[in-house]
């Protein structure tokens, strides 16, 4: 399987399937959100952070503030930061009034807060922040690729740009966030982005890399045949 320069991060909440991919040496680091952790059932954000820290000590940690005051959000950073050498703290790019969060941003950056800049898709948001981390230290600048094709434009652009932006910092990292597919790895290792996260499923298809097409066409066909005998369907002739 070819190898990426890339660095793939695992996105989920799930504490058995981040241990899954802790064990994966293909795994650079860890991401997750109030969204996920929702889905996975936690109901105690705080205790569940410090079990995942306790549990993988040695690779990068995004946790997310959920404040929509800015003041409140602040402190909500500064606690989350103390958790552990390898914790970021993910910040989105907007509060739910679409309030920049660019001033808080740079004064967290400026107090040398470690943070994953989230839910960025243009290229207007990462200009905005860029210069607010660009004395700070190491970070993360977030664009949701996924999103933007999912919104029927080709993410492909911005994300070049947002690669260029961010050159002239060797201590921010740009991730694709929000993959679809295993293509994006491959387009996100071609223009130089340095991370990308990844579910645990889309992960697990990356063995697919390379496969021949006429043989995988050949597993489709027998996947399709077996599961109609699975099921016994049938059809009166």
């Amino acid at each position: 399987m070819k190898s990426f320069q890339t660095r793939i991060f695992a996105d989920g909440a799930d504490k058995a399937g981040m241990l899954e991919m802790y064990r994966n040496p293909l795994i650079a680091g860890f991401t997750t959100n109030p969204t996920l952790m929702r889905k996975a059932g936690i109901s105690d954000y705080e205790a569940f952070a410090h079990d995942i820290i306790k549990a993988i000590p040695d690779r990068p940690l995004s946790f997310e503030v959920f404040s929509d005051e800015f003041a409140d959000m602040e402190k909500q950073a500064r606690r989350i930061t103390t958790w552990g050498s390898n914790v970021f703290v993910k910040i989105p790019i907007t509060n739910t009034k679409g309030e920049s969060c660019a001033p808080l941003i740079a004064k967290l950056s400026a107090s040398g807060i470690r943070m994953n800049i989230t839910a960025m898709l243009t290229m207007d948001q990462v200009r905005e922040i860029v210069p607010c981390l660009a004395k700070g230290p190491e970070s993360y600048v977030s664009v949701f690729a996924g999103r933007i094709a999912d919104a029927g434009q080709d993410p492909l652009p911005i994300m070049r740009e947002a690669v260029a932006c961010l050159k002239p910092y060797p201590q921010l990292s740009l991730i694709w966030a929000s993959p679809r597919e295993i293509l994006n790895l491959v387009q996100a290792d071609q223009i130089g982005c340095q991370i990308i996260t990844m579910t645990n499923d889309l992960i697990k298809k990356i063995p697919l890399l390379g496969k021949d097409l006429t043989e995988y066409s050949l597993d489709t066909v027998k996947m399709f045949y077996k599961d109609a005998l699975d099921a016994r369907f049938a059809i009166s002739v």
